[in-house]
């Protein structure tokens, strides 16, 4: 019995991230049309921050959901639910303050999809929260909006009602509020760039694949070694063909051991596809997948050591960061294939 590749609870995972992404993109529309549409500079403001985070994390929820390695397209309630918003946003029957309201819902829609992916990671798999860490700056950042989206509603609805500016100390509560969300959620936080460069992406996919071995040696279940192994399946042939449609060319000029590599995933390929056929309970499986390890481990030292090392050495910050962009878009375009023709 061949190696089952698909796994509903992951499948379920990148349905969710799927939703995410496609919520994300509501989200800077409503920005863009709410600033148009606001008078009052320092809302505006306030709102043109939130767009400025808003389009870097969508950045990072596309880095977040290939390294993920499962695609998946947002469900119909989800789209149903973005043609509603955009009516909403582009009828004049609505205020300002309705508007909103509902672009602060679905902050807190984006808050609880983050939150529930990172629970939902915890009980799968280990090598998803390597996949998602990047998600604690996008959740943090989408807390702090709601807070910040609360100071405006509450602004916005005591005029509507009143003509009147409520009370001062709006914006005193919501930086107060802002930095005990700072304490909650600690250095995971931390932004020091928009984009990850085309080493640190290389790295935390050997990150993933080393946790997923891992989990492969632990188990017990041939359920779960199969699940395992059919994402270990999925990381590397993206990873490998990514790596030689986008890396390896351009490696060639600087390193002498390139040819090496490709023999390297040459092989690893062949033995992939020879576990893939095989059955995950029969007793000679996780021999495979410890020999597969093993080529994997050599092929990473390699890299790590002596290939990227001449990349960090050839290349300028920003052409690391525009490798990195073509190397998510050649692994995303695979993943979609292989799931396309399962």
């Amino acid at each position: 019995m061949a190696v089952k590749l698909e796994d509903t609870k992951r499948t379920a995972i990148a349905e969710k991230l799927g939703d995410m992404k496609a919520i994300q993109n509501q989200i800077i529309a409503n920005e863009q049309k709410l600033i148009s549409a606001c008078t009052d500079s320092e809302i505006a403001e306030r709102l043109r921050e939130m767009l400025d985070d808003d389009q870097k994390n969508m950045g990072v929820l596309e880095t977040v959901i290939v390294e993920y390695g499962v695609q998946a397209q947002p469900k119909d309630k989800i789209q149903q639910l973005i043609e509603k918003t955009q009516q909403m946003m582009d009828s004049k029957e609505f205020s300002m303050y309705e508007k909103v309201t509902q672009h602060e819902l679905l902050k807190h829609g984006q808050v609880m999809s983050g939150l529930i992916i990172h629970k939902a990671a915890q009980v799968v798999g280990a090598d998803i929260e390597e996949a998602i860490t990047p998600l604690n700056t996008v959740n943090f950042e989408n807390r702090a909006h709601q807070e910040q989206l609360k100071g405006i509603l509450e602004i916005l609805g005591t005029r509507e009602l009143t003509g009147k500016d409520p009370d001062q100390g709006v914006w005193g509560r919501v930086q107060d509020a802002v930095a005990a969300l700072s304490g909650v959620f600690g250095g995971a936080v931390t932004r020091t760039k928009d984009e990850m460069n085309i080493i640190e992406l290389i790295q935390t996919d050997h990150r993933k694949v080393e946790t997923l071995f891992s989990e492969i040696e632990n188990a017990k279940e041939p359920q779960k070694i199969q699940e395992f192994f059919g994402q270990i399946y999925k990381d590397l042939s993206a990873h490998a063909e990514a790596e030689e449609e986008i890396v390896y060319p351009a490696l060639r000029s600087y390193y002498n051991n390139t040819q090496e590599l490709y023999d390297e995933q040459t092989q690893m390929k062949q033995m992939l596809e020879d576990i893939k056929s095989s059955d995950p309970s029969a007793a000679n499986f996780k021999d495979k997948v410890q020999k597969l390890k093993k080529a994997v481990k050599e092929h990473v030292r390699e890299e790590e050591n002596d290939a990227l090392a001449k990349i960090r050495q050839n290349m300028s910050e920003q052409q690391m960061e525009q490798m990195a962009t073509r190397f998510k878009e050649a692994k995303s375009r695979l993943q979609k294939e292989m799931a396309s023709s399962k």
